[in-house]
């Protein structure tokens, strides 16, 4: 609540007019930011487990504040682009995947953590990248350069490097821009304002000016797409834990104050109204979060087959969920009434926040092109997400039929680019559909399946069938005293 109340503030001179370029951060800011790293929100490449663990702890981090997510996501992220370089992996990595919080703007080498941001959109080209305008001019032979270019967004600016996008003369590359030169001299990093956004309030995103700004390149020059996509593949997960997270947050107040809130005679989660919506909520929530640790444990796993799934079902899955979250908290917040309109109950924060991993990391319609691209580019993609969806087959008549559907839409090309949407929709809805059929209680596969996929429920909250046990599944999302 602190972090939210008292956003940064931008600082670009000292009291003797230097440029400084530095962000003041409320000390609820730190500590926040403290306690994720401590707990190994930046260190999962390295360990057993380490994705699935992180994204469970990730979900419920979110749920305290997802401003410091944005930073801790980005340090995440960026281990696999530098992993393009094995040299700089060696240097940065250690410093990435530590569990030590260094607030300081210092030299890398003389930290014992590290944070990471990025900065790849530009006011012209916005999603596409490779219209950057932000020029890279070699220095030596060693793969050093100097930037010059503005950059509409820049995550998490005070951090200490960044991974950007520039034109060198090879092409669209990808270059390490460190905040701090290692003799201890500030790189150009020139903050031109912090954005004033909806939500998100106790993070910063800024308006960065690169003029001789000293970089180190990560990668061939003109594969900096190629590079970075790891890193955006990440974040995009992310994107999709963060939305778990949110919605998980608002179905918990919403079942704690219906069960403890008398109207009418009853408690509201005994009145079977309140009761149906409240199920639809549930519903929601454990279907985006199972999905989403289905796909952390695939980035464990990392076999070929588990790859080829990511590369699918990472943006269906950022696309769907994302977008049904501000849905839900919306509705969340109606739970309580007039209480989940006002500041003190939380739900507002929430409700500014659920847009956000939608816009993030290509909006909608980005992550629907990029499934077409994967379905056209790379057929053993769709070959492993039915390998995985087919694992349920047999077990619901309802998402057997869902399946074969699929197959059929996809064997249409005719206005495929069209009904892209609705393709990358029904892709995360089966996968949903095929995941709780196999990990979840019956009654929850059992209503899942007839709303989302067999068509029994309505477009609102609340409209599911009245024969189902939905007295159960309320008690599965209730949180515990």
């Amino acid at each position: 609540m602190q972090a939210n109340e008292n956003a940064p503030r931008l600082r670009t001179h000292d009291r003797h007019g230097r440029r400084i370029d530095e962000v003041d951060f409320h000390p609820a800011w730190h500590r926040l930011l403290g306690k994720g790293v401590s707990a190994g929100l930046t260190a999962a490449w390295n360990r057993p487990g380490g994705h699935v663990r992180r994204a469970a702890a990730f979900v419920v981090w979110t749920q305290v504040d997802a401003g410091n997510l944005c930073p801790l996501s980005m340090t995440h992220a960026a281990v696999p682009a530098l992993r393009t370089d094995p040299e700089l992996a060696a240097e940065w990595e250690p410093r990435l995947t530590s569990v030590i919080y260094d607030r300081e703007l210092r030299p890398a080498p003389l930290k014992p953590g590290a944070l990471f941001g990025m900065g790849m959109t530009e006011k012209q080209g916005g999603s596409d990248v490779r219209a950057n305008a932000t020029t890279a001019r070699p220095l030596a032979e060693d793969g050093t350069y100097e930037l010059t270019g503005h950059k509409w967004f820049c995550s998490a600016p005070m951090s200490d490097g960044f991974l950007v996008l520039a034109q060198a003369p090879g092409g669209l590359s990808c270059f390490l821009v460190p905040r701090v030169l290692e003799d201890g001299t500030r790189n150009v990093f020139l903050l031109q304002r912090l954005k004033d956004k909806l939500g998100n309030r106790s993070n910063a995103s800024a308006e960065v000016e690169f003029d001789g700004t000293w970089a180190r390149r990560v990668g061939e020059e003109g594969r900096g797409v190629r590079t970075i996509i790891g890193m955006v593949a990440a974040t995009r997960l992310d994107c999709v834990l963060g939305s778990a997270g949110l919605m998980r947050q608002a179905v918990a107040q919403a079942v704690h104050h219906c069960g403890h809130r008398e109207a009418f005679g009853a408690k509201l989660t005994d009145q079977p109204l309140m009761r149906n919506v409240l199920a639809d909520l549930a519903l929601e929530s454990e279907a985006a979060t199972t999905l989403a640790l289905r796909l952390a444990a695939a980035w464990d796993d990392g076999g070929e087959q588990e790859r080829a799934l990511l590369r699918i079902a990472v943006p269906a899955a950022k696309y769907w969920v994302t977008k049904r979250c501000p849905s839900v908290v919306v509705e969340a917040a109606e739970c309580l009434g007039g209480n989940g309109y006002v500041e003190e109950s939380g739900l507002p924060r929430l409700v500014r926040e659920s847009p956000l991993n939608s816009i993030w990391e290509g909006a909608g319609n980005v992550q629907a092109l990029d499934v077409l691209r994967v379905l056209q580019r790379e057929p053993q993609a769709l070959n492993a997400y039915l390998q995985e969806v087919g694992k349920a087959r047999g077990a619901d008549h309802r998402l057997d039929a869902a399946i074969k559907n699929l197959l059929t839409e996809l064997a249409d090309l005719d206005g495929i680019e069209t009904r892209a949407r609705r393709l990358t929709e029904r892709f995360a809805l089966v996968l949903q559909g095929s995941l709780l059929v196999r990990f979840a209680p019956p009654q929850v596969a059992d209503a899942f399946c007839g709303s989302r996929l067999g068509g029994d429920g309505g477009s609102a909250f609340g409209t599911l069938p009245h024969t189902l046990d939905l007295a159960s599944i309320v008690e599965r999302a209730r949180p515990p005293v």
